[in-house]
């Protein structure tokens, strides 16, 4: 097993920073996913750790040997692309089989790995097959398992099931994350769905503008989003952020909104009376009964196992996310309770959690 770490790595496409000195550490056998929306920098992060892109400065360390100057062959790390990238001409065997062929394999041990990686992956049914022959979900098996013949040291993913409808995804997140357990090799995964990174990743990397905002469990950056940015990307429904001032009165602290107010837990070292501030609650968390908070039903949106409920307040807007059906509609008085230990609250200024 291999560790990975990133070093104050930087990224300048002429004038124009992609990354801005990412530092990063990846544990050997962690299955880590760069998240963040379109333009965030994720895939120019994967492509230089792969090598396919030069970073403008910083270190790339892998196994704790720097390998900036080294070429992707020389890392030994395999990438299945978006694209699949497979060679139209060759059958799924050959596929699968050619970069061990390229090193001079000897066929006989091509074959044996071929039919071991194909019964895994459920594709010995289809060895002989051309990439035009198969399914989307197919295509992208050979793909795995071409990087996976090798052996490499490394297994980088860049948003491969973006081209999948949407049960295909949740069965390929279900089978990339058996592939992990199964291997144990240290992988580094890009998308933009949050769904996908909290369902595959022992760890997250949210990025934001070329920056990492925060690092963790996905217990962790959905519980205790570190800035604004990772709160608000982090979920669905999506959180809602309104302004407010922080205030305290008879030893107790709260954010006040308009004419509402509600109570909040804030160390003191970070409470400071009159600060500008935004809070938010996830919509699981805003219950809906006959105490509270007053406001009006906006919108109602039945799901099924849910029903996202926007409600309309003094505060502002919330997104309260009820089990089942509830019987109301548009228009109609409801109540809203906050616990303050399920309030989020960030600095206005600087957008970092207080």
């Amino acid at each position: 097993m291999t560790d990975i770490r990133l070093k104050e790595v930087s990224k300048k496409f002429g004038s124009f920073q992609v990354c801005h000195s990412i530092d990063l550490d990846i544990k050997a056998g962690e299955f880590i996913t760069l998240l963040g929306s379109s333009g965030c920098g994720k895939t120019t992060t994967l492509n230089m750790v792969a090598g396919l892109e030069d970073s403008t400065s910083g270190d790339i360390l892998i196994a704790g040997r720097r390998v900036n100057d080294l070429s992707p062959v020389e890392r030994d790390v395999a990438m299945v692309f978006q694209n699949y990238a497979l060679y139209p001409h060759m059958t799924v065997a050959q596929n699968i089989g050619f970069n061990l062929k390229m090193r001079g394999v000897p066929p006989a041990i091509i074959r044996e790995k071929i039919q071991k990686l194909a019964a895994s992956l459920e594709l010995g049914h289809v060895l002989e097959r051309f990439p035009a022959q198969l399914s989307g979900g197919q295509q992208q098996r050979v793909a795995i398992g071409r990087a996976l013949v090798r052996e490499p040291r490394i297994f980088l993913f860049d948003e491969p099931f973006s081209n999948l409808d949407a049960s295909l995804r949740v069965k390929m997140r279900a089978e990339v994350n058996q592939l992990h357990v199964q291997q144990n090799v240290t992988s580094i995964f890009v998308t933009h769905d949050q769904e996908e990174a909290m369902s595959i990743s022992d760890r997250i990397a949210v990025m934001y503008r070329g920056r990492v905002e925060q690092v963790g469990t996905p217990e962790e950056i959905y519980a205790r989003p570190a800035t604004r940015y990772v709160a608000s990307f982090i979920g669905s429904p999506q959180i809602e952020l309104l302004d407010g001032i922080l205030e305290e009165s008879n030893g107790a602290t709260f954010v006040r909104a308009g004419q509402t107010v509600l109570p909040v837990s804030i160390g003191r070292s970070k409470f400071k009376v009159g600060r500008a501030v935004e809070f938010g609650v996830r919509p699981e968390h805003v219950r809906v009964g006959e105490n509270g908070i007053e406001g009006r039903v906006q919108i109602l949106q039945p799901i099924g196992p849910a029903t996202h409920v926007k409600i309309d307040t003094a505060a502002g807007a919330f997104i309260a996310s009820v089990p089942g059906f509830l019987r109301v509609k548009p228009g109609d008085a409801v109540n809203i309770e906050i616990q303050p230990s399920d309030l989020h609250v960030f600095d206005k200024e600087t957008g970092l959690r207080l």
